[in-house]
């Protein structure tokens, strides 16, 4: 993946609502990969202690970013990585739709974030979900993992497919679910 900070390049396909992304990565055919937005504030120093939240629009995912929120407030951590992560997309509909999906689905997790003043930074990725939160985590050396859960039984779980679950077999560092 290149880093190429060039916001201009999607900045036409983004609502006037959502600021362009302060960062972009695109994989070797050009492909836009993952956005990132730094929530108003300059990039978090690599010395800040931070959580990963993964933010899905859904109440369970409020309420993950609700408790590591409250983590923050505590005085453990001081920036919340939100992120989002959507599934793979073409050439072109990645350039239109990534931005605007992700900016969408967390929409109410960021509302939080600010009217209770906690640094936040969000995050959008294409890829398989477990995988990609497992993957930003360790670049980003977040202190651990927040994701909520849908409170499925076991065998609910294994039919429908548990993002909580995988994410607590992949990663090497804390995962804290939140039901």
């Amino acid at each position: 993946m290149s880093d190429a900070a060039t916001p201009a390049t999607i900045s036409a396909s983004v609502p006037s609502c959502m600021p362009a992304p302060d960062l972009e990565r695109r994989d070797n055919l050009g492909r836009l990969t993952s956005l990132a937005w730094f929530g108003g504030q300059t990039r978090a120093a690599t010395t800040s202690t931070r959580w990963l939240v993964a933010v899905d629009g859904s109440a369970c995912s409020l309420r993950a970013v609700t408790a590591a929120a409250h983590l923050v407030a505590m005085g453990q951590g001081d920036v919340l990585d939100l992120v989002n992560v959507q599934p793979w997309l073409s050439k072109e509909a990645a350039e239109c739709e990534l931005a605007r999906r992700g900016w969408a689905a967390t929409a109410q997790a960021r509302q939080l974030l600010q009217a209770s003043a906690t640094p936040w930074q969000l995050h959008v990725l294409m890829g398989e979900d477990a995988a990609a939160i497992v993957e930003l985590a360790e670049s980003l050396d977040s202190l651990g993992i927040c994701i909520g859960s849908h409170g499925w039984t076991a065998a609910e779980a294994v039919l429908l497919g548990s993002v909580a679950c995988k994410v607590l077999r992949l990663a090497k560092m804390p995962v804290l679910i939140v039901r």
